[in-house]
């Protein structure tokens, strides 16, 4: 036998072998899959009960869309590891499917969990709590503890009980940043700065140590109008004395005090609350309005929002009509390139855009804007887009949420129109950006830097090397030319002069229904106004089209891996079980990123923003 034949023969054992085993792992696997199944067909799938009250657990953040990848997210949910987020149309979805269903009795509004969330978003809310009370059910809220805006939704509720043991914590609305100018000249960084903006307070951080008498004042108009509207809100809602809210605020010692120390007292003595119950006798109340659970006759008959709106949307999915108006979110800060949702990603926000554009079902666009923009670069792809689609006969409406300012702004001020709620944070029309230069830190260490070039431009941007005089003009003179750029933008289709529009930018924020007083937006009014102009632009009439909400999707392959894993979990094989614990160095280097994204996410090709710092607390 040859030695050829007899490596032949062995490479084709072990061939054979391998291709075996692949045969057997591939009816393991198809066995694991059939036994998935049938294990999940047998399960007990959740029964909606004849009569209930509908739970609605806010929990973290109020957003107008979930962050991250799709196929991370769906992956993270499985896994029970989901960022504390609540999407508003879930919510308002699940309001308005309750609100004709017979089988829902009450709605329960637990409301302990709820962090935070733009006074915009929980106006869009408490309608929706408000329609649903015009079916003459109840709604009970119900709070271990109110932060401020849990309490903005509770107040709006028929019944509101707090634990005895609870609180009610209003704050009022303020906003506070850290200042690192010291820092920075301890470290011998040279931090330039160009900008454009009187009240372009994003980079004060770098160059002072303390606000600016300009961003002083914008944000003192900006809280003093937002504490206003909210006292407004709640006094009404819950029918009490003018200046309630605020007394309670600014007194909560002394209100305590007299309550000998006791919060949940304090609240209930001033009306904030109807009653301090125990979750005990919570049950129980809420139990008068939908009885006892079949299972545990200790607990009251309820349906969570996320099952009841899982078989409500798919019971009553919307008929697909003909002629639709599309809705693109622009949820989170604008930066160049693709982008997962949270974040507006130039060229993927360009995407969804062309998407509606080619979609010949849609006759109209509405663009939800939830930014405080970020990269110039990417807003003017963004709005490039915007125009393609008017130029093909689809009109786009902005409508604003919480936040459309500086690019947010940006790619709204070009639509045919503009909507914003009277709390929404826009204008900031200002320009600038940061170039760091770190060659007196490496020479403390010992580090020098040196070399030749053809043209002084080969070492300009080098970060070990001092800016030159040259290179900081060019640098303000294409600051300087995007802000014309934004200016004329504005001017050009908002129908202002430059002047006016110079005045009314240099950075400054306005709230929704400042900028209709200034003519930056055209109306006042929140996501439903704004589909409804959309549908009257192309003349559609209410009843005749639908609204066709276009967003990142799954791939097939990532779709079936969720099925498969969503098949086993309502099998009782919990996917977590597979995840370990993410080892300690994981876990600080998912901390390091975090603290770094703050400066790692500035990536305009130009170095060019249009940010606005509109955190308001």
């Amino acid at each position: 036998m040859s030695k050829g034949n007899l490596i032949r023969r062995m490479l084709a054992s072990i061939w054979r072998g391998l291709n075996g085993l692949r045969k057997v792992l591939h009816l393991v696997l198809m066995l694991f899959i059939f036994l998935v199944f049938f294990g999940a067909m047998a399960g007990t799938p959740p029964i909606m009960p004849n009569k209930a009250a509908l739970f609605i657990q806010p929990s973290g953040v109020l957003v107008e869309q979930l962050e991250g990848d799709p196929f991370d997210r769906a992956l993270t949910e499985l896994l029970g590891d989901t960022p504390p987020q609540t999407l508003v149309q879930d919510i308002v979805d699940a309001l308005e499917f309750a609100r004709t269903d017979e089988r829902i009795t009450a709605v329960h509004l637990e409301l302990s969990m709820l962090a935070s969330g733009g006074l915009n978003k929980l106006q869009r809310v408490a309608d929706a709590i408000d329609a649903f009370q015009e079916s003459g059910k109840p709604v009970v809220a119900s709070g271990d503890y109110f932060a401020q805006q849990g309490y903005y939704l509770a107040a709006h509720a028929d019944e509101l009980y707090l634990h005895p043991e609870g609180l009610v914590l209003l704050q009022g609305y303020g906003s506070y940043r850290n200042y690192f100018k010291d820092a920075i000249d301890l470290l011998r960084i040279d931090w330039n700065v160009f900008k454009v903006g009187t009240h372009k307070s994003f980079v004060e951080p770098y160059t002072r140590m303390d606000m600016s008498p300009e961003d002083r004042e914008s944000r003192s108009r900006l809280i003093n109008q937002f504490w206003n509207t909210y006292q407004q809100d709640v006094v009404t809602a819950r029918g009490l004395p003018a200046g309630a809210i605020d007394d309670y605020a600014q007194n909560m010692v002394e209100r305590v005090g007299s309550a000998n120390g006791d919060t949940a007292a304090a609240a209930r003595d001033m009306g904030l609350v109807d009653d301090l119950l125990t979750r005990i006798a919570l049950r129980d109340r809420i139990m008068e309005y939908a009885g006892a659970d079949s299972e545990d006759e200790a607990l009251y008959s309820s349906v969570s929002m996320r099952d009841y709106l899982g078989q409500m949307r798919l019971l009553h999915k919307p008929r697909k009509k003909a002629e639709n108006v599309a809705i693109v979110v622009a949820a989170g800060e604008i930066l160049d390139g693709s982008q997962p949702p949270g974040t507006v990603g130039g060229d993927s926000a360009a995407a969804l855009l062309r998407k509606a554009l080619q979609d010949e079902s849609v006759k109209a666009v509405v663009l939800r804007v939830d930014s405080p923009g970020g990269s110039a670069f990417a807003s003017e792809v963004i709005a490039n887009e915007i125009e393609a689609l008017q130029e093909a006969g689809k009109p786009v409406v902005a409508s604003m949420s919480s936040v459309a300012a500086s690019g947010g702004y940006w790619i709204s001020a070009g639509a045919d129109k503009v909507i914003a709620s009277p709390s929404t944070v826009t204008g900031s029309i200002g320009v600038f950006g940061m170039i760091p230069t770190f060659q007196r830190s490496l020479a403390t260490l010992g580090v020098a830097t040196d070399g030749v070039a053809t043209t002084p431009w080969v070492r300009a941007l080098r970060p070990d090397l001092e800016m030159t005089d040259s290179t900081k003009q060019l640098v303000q003179m294409l600051v300087e030319n995007v802000y014309d750029d934004f200016v004329s933008r504005v001017s050009e289709h908002r129908g202002l002069d430059k002047q006016t529009v110079d005045s009314i930018g240099q950075g400054q924020v306005w709230t929704g229904t400042d900028a209709l007083e200034n003519g930056l937006v055209d109306q006042l009014g929140g996501l439903d106004d704004a589909v409804a102009v959309a549908a009257g632009l192309v003349g559609l009439e209410e009843g005749t089209y639908s609204r066709k909400t276009i967003e990142p999707e799954l791939s097939p392959t990532q779709q079936m891996i969720v099925d498969f894993l969503t098949i086993a979990k309502t099998a009782g094989i919990d996917p977590g079980s597979f995840v370990s614990e993410p080892a300690p160095v994981a876990v600080f280097a998912n901390q390091l990123q975090k603290l770094l994204a703050g400066v790692t996410k500035f990536n305009d090709p130009r170095g060019v923003y249009s940010h606005c710092f509109c955190e308001i607390d």
